[in-house]
């Protein structure tokens, strides 16, 4: 960099609190102008500063964490626009949302008139990400800057005024080799949303409106959320509280030894711990009573060291927070980011554990002389003849990115902060000084005895030094002071006793135990572990008590279990964990993208598919925890069940079984607004369920059956309440339970409802295309129906006098068996009040109407006589043509299509249905 005409800098921070501490360390607050942008949130801070002798105008403005996000495109956003199946392969975009696009304006308009951009994003991985998306805005609106990061890890002057010195391309990160990196980034985001979103949508809609969910204030907006992250979470959770509830006491039985001196107690433990068959432990315990002199076997004299904890990451950090303040994870990142963006402490999102050679660790601890509490440890510290200083051990871990946690700025205590600001803080000092102490020193004595060939230990310690435990003070290295034994030695115990004792079940998992299992097991990263937990409490999966301890509610339990039946390990780390190392090889290069998204979207929509034909098992789990609900979804949703076929309207969303507020049922398409294609099923189903059985005569394929439950009220005797049928035409009981019950459509109105444009729907109440004939379930013949059949009709002729049955009742005899056929009066909302006679017996299909048996033909076949009647004024939505003998008629559906050879089953006239006759209960 040379000097010359001030070039114009756009810089660009994380957050708006980061820009402005920035630009006061850069500017030292003179000559800073303050101007808005176009986000109110986001000001732009103008200063004048020289690097490496080039002046510059600097720009400094933020954005607020990601500028961009993963998203479905338009039409599979809504929950109800598409099969939750369909996300594995649907089209998805990363674009600006609504709410940042004022944060891209700003970007826009300052870079057009920049030379250089220096991304003063943090340096971890979504630090990284985040600096994608402000190139890819920045350089869509001025291709010709040159773009420059700054890395820093603490926000003081040292290390801003260094930073800023010392530029550096970005194309070493993001370029080539690390450019995959970035890839593997958007893959596991990508993966995340369509795993997350199917698997969401599938439990809300199934389980939300299914059971009375009383924990829930607005169970209408209750989200029943999965996430490939937050569910193994979870499932840590209900395996402990499983563990503990399958816990059966179990008594045991132990040999306890003391010995008393002058110079203190010893206490001898068994060495076989403890027996859990009593008649052993009563022999060996009566062999050592008959035997009671012990011999010392073995007297062992050590020196103990005990380290201080590795420097501090995020996730220590937390868990040690968790143990010592009951602080939670969540609490814990927010006041580290407080103090951090004051100047406080390092960047407080690291996995490091180790520092580096080039960091001035003794310049961080002269900063600590002052205080009055540590100050004197830190002077000793810092003086070579105590001995004291180490240089720290590392764990293991570094991300490339920041140091590990420590203090960067020496306080007193401030007086804005919180009792929790003050703890963190004094936690993050305390930990750095002794990571740079020398380990605590004892001494350890350990005593072995033998009494009648049962061994017995004991020991001893002893603290030399205590070190770095003078100011660590939430640690500490308990001593006891034992008598003192030679070899050979002998003695009788003061006390020999035999105790029992009972198993006890492991505690319930404590927030650092949490963290613990999430970090060994891969489940986030050290920047979203405390979301995720966060996550678990927010949607009512678990609870977390005074102790920091968590159990899983009903509903987290339940879903667990619900998943657990299947046979699935949803709930268990292995996938997720498999699904991280892919990362990792995509990341270095050993896999390909392209590889790695379609196994991983492959075995995850098998799993899911499979989990939908499974549902069962979920609804199982929630019924032992919740009551039933009667309800269905309010407003325009439906409680939407499984896909019964693709839309033949508007061939791109599946046709599915849905549940109306009122609680009738249909068969809709996904596409709705956009499509209006429907199927009205018969308004006396109590139940439906759409089954993996495929109908064989429908086409195009699949078209799944679906198993119906009727009211027995509600239906004519001779049918069964329990129906597996298909919706599609090619079922007569389905058609005839239609034309005798009506639909549960609402819509009477005889305006037919549009599809796509202008073109109208294919489908009825029952749809005709595609369809084979059906037989009379009477005559065996096709042409008719059973209803019409006219062999029904002679014999009605041929029964027409009633009579009365042995008990006075009103009665005729079944043209089947014989048998006498009361006469009853029917209670369903389309016919309630009309008279009906119908055989008993289960092996018949006799059924008639008494007024159909006042027409001259009686019976099904009376209503023939009346169609001509009625043809010459055919009603508005339906069309009669007569030729001859025969009539050919033609209903106009509720979407527009003709049905053919159908009329009402009341009086025959076949320009309406049975539900809206308007003869109907006179």
């Amino acid at each position: 960099m040379t000097s010359g005409r001030p070039i114009r800098v756009l810089n660009v921070a994380e957050k708006p609190s980061v820009a402005k501490a920035v630009a006061g360390i850069l500017s030292k607050n003179q000559g800073l102008r303050v101007r808005e942008g176009r986000s109110r949130f986001n000001k732009i801070f103008e200063f004048s500063y020289v690097i490496q002798g080039q002046p510059c105008l600097m720009l400094m403005t933020s954005v607020t964490g990601h500028l961009m996000e993963l998203e479905f495109e338009e039409r599979y956003r809504k929950w109800h626009s598409c099969d939750p199946a369909d996300l594995y392969q649907a089209p998805v975009r990363k674009h600006v949302p609504e709410d940042k696009l004022d944060i891209k304006r700003t970007l826009d308009e300052e870079a057009r008139n920049c030379q250089w951009l220096v991304l003063w994003l943090d340096c971890d991985r979504e630090g990284e990400n985040i600096a994608f998306e402000v190139i890819e805005v920045c350089t869509g609106a001025n291709r010709h800057l040159t773009i420059w990061r700054a890395r820093f890890s603490a926000l003081i002057d040292r290390e801003i005024h260094e930073s800023v010195q010392n530029l550096v391309r970005p194309n070493h990160l993001f370029a080539d080799a690390v450019d995959v990196r970035q890839i593997s980034l958007n893959l596991l985001q990508e993966i995340d949303l369509r795993i997350g979103a199917s698997f969401t949508r599938f439990q809300t809609m199934l389980l939300r409106d299914a059971f009375m969910l009383d924990f829930a204030t607005d169970d209408r907006n209750l989200v029943l959320s999965y996430g490939p992250c937050q569910f193994p979470t979870l499932g840590f959770i209900v395996e402990r509280y499983w563990e503990i509830q399958s816990h059966e006491p179990e008594e045991f039985w132990t040999i306890n030894c003391s010995h008393n001196l002058p110079e203190g107690t010893a206490t001898f433990n068994w060495m076989r711990g403890h027996m859990f068959d009593y008649t052993c432990a009563v022999i060996l315990y009566e062999m050592c009573i008959q035997d009671s002199v012990a011999t010392v076997t073995k007297v062992k004299n050590q020196e103990k060291l005990k380290y201080p904890p590795h420097p501090l990451n995020t996730i220590e950090m937390e868990k040690r927070a968790s143990r010592y303040f009951r602080m939670s994870s969540e609490h814990t990142m927010k006041v580290a980011e407080d103090l951090y963006q004051a100047g406080f402490i390092s960047y407080p999102r690291t996995e490091t554990d180790g520092f580096s050679e080039r960091t001035n660790l003794q310049t961080i601890v002269q900063e600590q002389q002052g205080h009055p509490v540590w100050g004197p440890y830190a002077q000793r510290l810092l003086d070579p003849g105590a001995g004291l200083w180490r240089n720290p051990s590392g764990g293991g871990h570094d991300d490339k990115a920041h140091p590990p946690i420590h203090p960067t700025k020496f306080s007193a205590g401030e007086s804005g902060w919180s009792q929790d600001h003050h703890r963190l803080y004094e936690l993050v000092v305390r930990h750095f000084l002794a990571c740079v102490s020398q380990p605590a020193v004892g001494a350890e004595t350990t005593v072995d005895i033998d009494i009648a060939g049962e061994s017995f230990s004991t020991s001893g310690r002893v603290i030399i030094a205590r070190n770095y435990l003078d100011v660590y003070r939430f640690e500490s290295w308990g001593g006891s002071v034992i008598p003192t034994y030679t070899f050979g030695q002998q003695f009788v115990p003061t006390t020999l006793t035999l105790d029992s004792g009972v198993t006890r079940p492991p505690p319930l998992l404590t927030e650092a135990d949490l963290l613990n299992c999430m970090d060994k097991a891969g489940i986030g990263t050290d920047a979203t572990m405390h979301d995720h937990i966060k996550k678990l409490l927010d949607r009512f999966y678990a609870t977390k008590d005074s102790n920091t301890r968590f159990s899983p509610t009903n509903l987290g339990e339940a879903l667990v279990m619900g998943y657990d039946d299947m046979g699935y390990e949803l709930w268990k780390p292995y996938l997720r964990s498999m699904m991280e190392c892919d990362m990792k090889a995509v990341s270095i290069g050993t896999k390909r993208k392209a590889e790695v998204l379609a196994t991983c979207l492959d075995q995850m929509k098998a799993c899911f598919l499979d989990a939908r034909l499974n549902k069962l098992k979920l609804l199982e789990a929630m019924a032992v925890f919740f009551e039933r609900s009667n309800r269905s979804a309010g407003g325009e949703q439906h409680s939407i069940g499984e896909v019964v076929r693709r839309c033949n309207l508007c061939q791109e969303s599946d046709m599915v079984l849905k549940r109306k507020p009122d609680g009738n049922f249909m068969v809709g398409c996904l596409g709705f607004p956009q499509c209006r294609n429907v199927v009205w099923l018969p308004g006396s189903i109590l139940e439906a369920t759409v089954t993996t059985n495929i109908c064989s005569f429908c086409t195009p394929g699949p078209v799944f059956r679906i198993q119906f439950k009727f009211r027995r009220l509600e239906i004519p005797p001779n049918y069964n309440v329990e129906h597996l049928g298909c919706i599609y035409g090619c079922d007569e009981i389905l058609r005839q339970l239609t034309e005798i019950c009506g639909t549960g459509s609402r819509n009477h109105s005889g305006m037919p409802a549009r599809g796509r444009g202008s073109t109208t729907s294919s489908n009825s109440s029952f749809q005709r295309s595609n369809i084979r004939p059906s037989a009379c379930v009477h005559c065996s013949q096709a042409g008719h129906s059973s209803n019409d059949c006219p062999s029904q009709a002679s014999r009605f002729r041929n029964t027409r006098s009633s009579g009365m049955n042995s008990q006075g009742e009103a009665s005729i005899p079944c043209n089947t068996c014989g048998a006498p056929c009361t006469l009853r009066t029917a209670n369903t909302a389309n016919n309630r009040g009309r008279k009906f006679y119908s055989c008993q017996s289960q092996e018949c299909n006799f059924f008639v109407w008494e007024d159909s048996m006042n027409n001259s033909n009686g019976g099904r076949g009376a209503h023939r006589a009346n169609v001509a009647n009625s043809a010459s004024n055919p009603r508005r939505g339906g069309r009669v043509n007569i030729r001859g003998n025969s009539v050919d008629v033609s209903f106009v559906s509720a979407t527009g299509d003709p049905i053919s050879g159908r009329r009402c089953y009341v009086c025959g006239d076949p320009s309406h249905f049975a539900n809206v006759c308007p003869n109907r209960g006179m």
